[in-house]
């Protein structure tokens, strides 16, 4: 049951280097899907057409063979006796039409193909995306930690990419250019001879090693340009999420100087890229136009001899260069897909990683009936070598409210992580009425909890979105009210866009009070029975603490509430105080208890005591010398006195 700290756990798929066959069978099941007899019978009648299609393209040089024939026929030449042409001596315009024809039938084909084949194509690209989005917020909390949200993002960009082409590249291209390859053999069989076959079979041959070994050598510069694309993107994502950093620091020509760096690598990938891609193309052209000579000087030396008419000259240039267009289709296939593996196996690699908190097989919804919260014996670490928590137990009673202080790092906050699931415990117990929290599903669980953190993120949309995510459908009175709750429905209220008021990017349109108020609307709404306040207060001012803190005390009155907390004014009125200190409990009691027991949480008060004192007291003072200086404004101030007044302000202060 217990979920060691270590590396995010994978599970059997695709993942890494994945080959081009891995991939197809990785997204096949998109492609056929088994819930959807529409589209499987779309991928049935699609193929039909590609056969019918490719038929009809096979057809064309054959049609091209008797115009010319009945052509020549016509104009007083010869045409072999027995051949296939004869009947159409005398006909040229018709022979003309019918290729015309076959050329119209083809096209209309492909096209009425790649029309119904582009629900298909674009299904896949939803169902993966979407399934790789959603296992992405089932992945654990570590996995998000020690990734860069730019990067992934990017990378879902790409893979979607990669998808699309992959699906467009191997049913709409692939399938239907092997097809056209074998009709095209068959023809020579019939119509020719085996050096006519033998010749196009080398020059195939010849042809996709030579694109095969190139793109291979391409690949790596589009590991590397995508690499560089991918770090880019996360440095100006980055960058720009921390607008006001940057400002403060006045670092935007830093900035600037990693960003570039970045996209200088990628520049010069990009240069090969586009060098070895010309490479590519001219070596193509000499092996095919090779074979495609050699093919038509056979050609011309039957027809010298009598044996061929001049259609079948015509016919072989037709054929090979009717080739030419799936075989250099052949070389951008397997270009395309290959860098479309590129991009779509990060894509599977995250989908092969398994959650590292899963729920049970069989795990029932967690039925509160009380809300006690109870902390077993629990021990846990990020990393075997450094415990953070070492035997920790507690219980806090329904309906009670117990507070967590201590140092920094004393794993006050990774106790309402354990609660949440956001990872399991190494060993030991955390229960909600007797229930283990790792027998019951994670979406239960989570949905009887509410949280306010110290650090609240919004999501870049408006005022009322955001507090309405507490509760989804809840209604506009439903949002009102609990703003109302929360103390920013005044706020609100002078805003000219109201509730539709934009929050910007994390939130940064409101300030830290209003962030939090945010917050404690949005858990209003979600009325759960169990609450988390960590840290909620301790980076505001005093005053908006006090605003702050009488909101959290309405809401978490009557409902089972665990407290962290740095400043200890916020917790003075707690049913119970817990000390942690390295990972364990050294005390516990009421404010008042804890006291008298002059230990770690006296020391602590009697420290933040002093540090609130000596801030009044530079407050005042300073205050005081502001009038002072401002009493003296008609140039009566000495030099002495304004570099006296901090040594004074010192001298008060120093214990």
């Amino acid at each position: 049951m217990s979920s060691q700290a270590g590396a995010t756990g994978r599970r059997a798929g695709p993942a890494g280097r994945t080959g081009l066959v891995a991939t197809i069978i990785a997204i096949w099941p998109y492609l056929w899907p088994s819930d959807r007899r529409d589209l499987q019978r779309t991928v049935m009648l699609s193929l039909v057409l590609m056969v019918v299609a490719k038929v009809a393209t096979v057809a064309m040089p054959f049609t091209y063979k008797w115009a010319t024939d009945a052509l020549v026929a016509a104009s007083g030449g010869k045409v072999p006796l027995g051949d296939a042409a004869g009947w159409m001596i005398g006909a040229p315009i018709m022979a003309t039409g019918l290729y015309g024809l076959s050329r119209v039938l083809m096209s209309a084909l492909l096209q009425l193909r790649e029309g119904m084949f582009a629900e298909v194509a674009m299904h896949a690209v939803r169902k993966l995306a979407l399934e790789t989005f959603e296992h992405m917020h089932r992945l654990s909390l570590r996995f998000h930690l020690e990734r860069k949200t730019g990067g992934l993002t990017r990378l879902l960009e790409r893979g979607r990419n990669g998808i699309e082409e992959i699906t467009r590249m191997t049913l709409m291209t692939l399938v239907p250019t092997i097809v056209e390859f074998a009709m095209v053999i068959g023809v020579f069989a019939v119509a020719f001879d085996w050096r006519y076959i033998a010749v196009t079979c080398v020059m195939i041959v010849a042809y996709l090693a030579f694109t095969i070994h190139a793109t291979n050598w391409r690949i790596a510069i589009r590991r590397t340009m995508n690499e560089s694309d991918t770090d880019a993107n996360t440095k100006a994502v980055d960058s720009l999420l921390n607008y006001e950093t940057v400002k403060y620091f006045g670092a935007e020509q830093r900035e600037a100087t990693r960003y570039d760096r970045s996209l200088a690598i990628y520049e010069r990938a990009s240069i090969r890229t586009y060098t070895s891609l010309a490479f590519l193309n001219f070596g193509q052209v000499v092996i095919f136009t090779a074979g495609l000579t050699a093919c038509m000087v056979m050609a011309a030396l039957e027809v010298m001899a009598g044996r061929y008419s001049v259609g079948h000259f015509v016919m072989v240039n037709a054929m090979l260069v009717q080739l030419a267009v799936p075989l250099n289709f052949m070389g951008m296939v397997y270009r395309e897909i290959k860098q479309a593996v590129i991009d779509i196996e990060q894509m599977l690699d995250i989908l092969a990683q398994t959650e590292e908190v899963a729920d049970l097989p069989g795990a029932k919804p967690l039925a509160v009936a009380g809300g006690t919260v109870t902390f077993e014996n629990v021990y846990f670490h990020y990393q075997p070598e450094r415990p953070i928590l070492k035997g920790i137990d507690f219980e806090i009673p329904a309906g009670h409210t117990v507070a967590v202080v201590g140092p920094s790092g004393a794993g006050k906050s990774t106790l309402s992580r354990l609660l949440f699931r956001f990872y399991d415990v190494a060993s030991g117990r955390v229960l909600i009425d007797g229930q283990d929290i790792r027998t019951v599903t994670q979406t239960s669980l989570r949905a009887a909890i509410g949280m306010v953190p110290q650090d609240t993120v919004l999501f870049n949309d408006t005022l009322g979105y955001n507090i309405g995510y507490g509760r989804p459908g809840a209604t506009e009175a439903e949002i009102g009210e609990a703003a109302r709750l929360a103390q920013i429905d005044r706020f609100i209220a002078l805003l000219p866009e109201g509730y539709e008021a934009q929050v910007g990017e994390r939130g940064l349109k409101l300030s830290g009070g209003e962030k939090q108020r945010v917050a404690i609307g949005r858990t209003i709404l979600k009325a759960p029975p169990i609450l988390v306040l960590d840290e909620a207060t301790s980076a505001l001012d005093s005053f908006t603490e006090k605003e702050i803190q009488d909101a959290l005390d309405r809401i978490s009155r009557g409902r089972t509430t665990l407290v962290i907390a740095h400043r200890l004014s916020t917790v003075i009125g707690a049913d119970r105080i817990i000390v942690l200190d390295q990972g364990r409990i050294v005390e516990q009691g009421t404010h008042g208890e804890l006291l008298e027991l002059g230990g770690t949480y006296a020391a602590l008060w009697n420290r933040q005591r002093e540090a609130r004192e000596a801030q009044e007291t530079l407050k005042r003072i300073a205050e005081t010398e502001g009038e002072s200086l401002r009493v003296k404004l008609d140039g009566e101030v000495a030099p002495g006195d304004v570099e006296a007044a901090p040594l004074k302000v010192g001298e008060m202060i120093r214990p």
